[in-house]
């Protein structure tokens, strides 16, 4: 716990310690939660300093090329043997209600209808 006496009652971080934590929350493997906890930090604050840190280019400098990793994005792949499903087979909504009763609405199920049925299960 930090206690704070006297008009300052923020804390002050040196660059060096911003990107310090900054890299140690992005690292892979690490959690931004864990790092928070662990510096005292809120969330909001690490990703307002990366956020600043990738506008002022810093993770683009020679002195520091890992310390903020660039963003990837996993490849999305749409298997062509898999077997379209139509919206008019399967329920966009199901409801199960006591008793063992269950209500299916369905996407071609016009707005008045689902409103009509709703209205009359309360």
């Amino acid at each position: 716990m930090t206690v704070f006496s006297g008009p300052e009652r923020r804390r002050r971080w040196s660059d060096e310690e911003r990107l310090q934590i900054v890299s140690e929350a992005f690292a892979p493997g690490a959690r931004v939660a864990d790092v928070c906890r662990r510096h005292d930090v809120s969330s909001g604050l690490i990703y307002t300093w990366r956020r600043k840190l990738l506008d002022a280019g810093v993770a683009q400098e020679a002195s520091a090329p890992e310390a903020l990793p660039a963003p990837v994005f996993a490849e999305a792949v749409i298997d062509g043997a898999a077997v379209p499903v139509s919206a008019a087979e399967h329920p966009a909504m199901i409801i199960d209600l006591p008793r063992g009763k269950r209500l299916s609405i369905f996407a071609a199920a016009s707005p008045r209808l689902v409103a009509a049925a709703l209205k009359a299960l309360r």
